[in-house]
C-alpha cells in the first residue's frame, strides 16, 4: 500500500534582475541561501511549481505547503503554475526562469512583468525526466513557447557535433531566440500569426519528414496539448518511435489554465493512448 503523498520541499528565493528576452519573453533572475541543494542539473527539462499566494489569506511561514494542503480549503491555496529551469549555476546559487508575458492575462506573466530586485518567489521542486542522449543518432526538439526554455536549455546538452532538427513555434518574428549549442542543430522558425496554435508547426515538421536524418532518433515535443497529441501520433504511430525515445506531453491546453489542465491531464492522456490503440488496431 503506497504511503501518504510527499509534498516537495519549499524555497524562497530573491529576484537580483530581470530581463526581457523577447517582447513577450521575460527572464527572471533568482537566488537565496535557500536554493542550496537545489538539486537541478541532471535533466535538461527541470520544472519548478511556482507558489502566488492569493491576496488577503494568511499562509504560514515558512510556507509549508503540505500544512495548507491539510488545513485549509482547496480554494485558499495559494495558486501553482508549472515552469521551466532555463539555467541553474549550483556554485552561485544562481537560477533563471523564463515567463511568456501577455499582458494582465494570467498570474506568473504579470508576476515577472512587475518583479523588481528584492522581490520573492516560493517555488516546489524540481522535477523532470529529460536528457539528450549522447548515444542517439540524432535529435529532434519541437514546440511552441512554453517549451522555448527546455528546448533552449536541452540545446546546450546536445554533445558536439550531433545532429539536430529543431521546430519552434513563435506568434512572430520578434519572438524569435538567439539559441547556443555545440551541436549541428537546424533550427526553424515557425510563424503562427492568426493561425491556431500548432497548426503551422506541425505542417513544418510533416513536410519534413522525408528529409530526416538516417539513425535513431531522440524526441522531445512539448506544448499545447493537442499539437502535442497529433506529434504524438505522428512519431509513435505513423514512424514507429517507441516510447522511450520520446519525451512528449502537452505543457498546457487551449480554453484552460493550469488549474483546469492538472485535473484533467490524466483523462486526456489516457484518451490519447486509447485513440493510438484503435488507430493501430485499424
Amino acid at each position: 500500500m503506497p504511503g501518504p503523498r510527499r509534498t516537495p520541499q519549499a524555497r524562497t528565493a530573491t529576484v537580483t534582475r530581470t530581463e526581457r528576452i523577447t517582447p513577450h519573453m521575460i527572464r527572471v533572475w533568482l537566488t537565496g541561501d535557500e536554493l542550496a541543494g537545489f538539486g537541478a542539473g541532471e535533466f535538461s527539462d527541470h520544472y519548478v511549481k511556482l507558489c502566488f499566494p492569493q491576496a488577503g489569506v494568511e499562509y504560514p511561514e515558512p510556507l509549508d505547503m503540505g500544512a495548507v494542503r491539510q488545513t485549509m480549503p482547496r480554494e485558499l491555496w495559494p495558486r501553482v503554475r508549472t515552469y521551466t529551469v532555463r539555467s541553474w549555476n549550483p556554485e552561485t546559487l544562481e537560477l533563471a526562469i523564463d515567463f511568456v508575458h501577455h499582458g494582465d492575462e494570467g498570474i506568473a506573466g504579470p508576476w515577472a512583468d512587475a518583479a523588481r530586485p528584492g522581490d520573492t518567489l516560493t517555488m516546489l521542486g524540481p522535477g523532470g525526466g529529460y536528457l539528450p542522449d549522447p548515444a542517439a543518432g540524432w535529435h529532434l526538439l519541437i514546440g511552441d513557447e512554453s517549451a522555448l526554455p527546455a528546448i533552449g536549455a536541452s540545446l546546450e546538452r546536445i554533445p558536439l557535433g550531433a545532429q539536430a532538427r529543431v521546430f519552434i513555434e513563435v506568434s512572430g518574428p520578434e519572438e524569435e531566440q538567439k539559441l547556443a549549442t555545440d551541436s549541428l542543430a537546424e533550427i526553424v522558425w515557425i510563424h503562427r500569426g492568426e493561425a491556431v496554435v500548432g497548426e503551422k508547426l506541425l505542417e513544418a515538421v510533416r513536410a519534413a519528414v522525408p528529409a530526416f536524418p538516417a539513425g535513431e532518433l531522440q524526441a522531445f515535443v512539448h506544448g499545447e496539448a493537442t499539437f502535442v497529441k497529433e506529434f504524438r501520433r505522428l512519431l509513435k504511430v505513423e514512424l514507429g518511435v517507441p516510447m522511450e525515445r520520446l519525451s512528449i506531453s502537452g505543457y498546457w491546453r487551449r480554453g484552460t489554465d493550469e488549474d483546469g489542465w492538472q485535473s484533467s491531464k490524466a483523462e486526456w492522456n489516457r484518451r490519447v493512448e486509447e485513440e493510438e490503440a484503435a488507430v493501430v488496431a485499424g
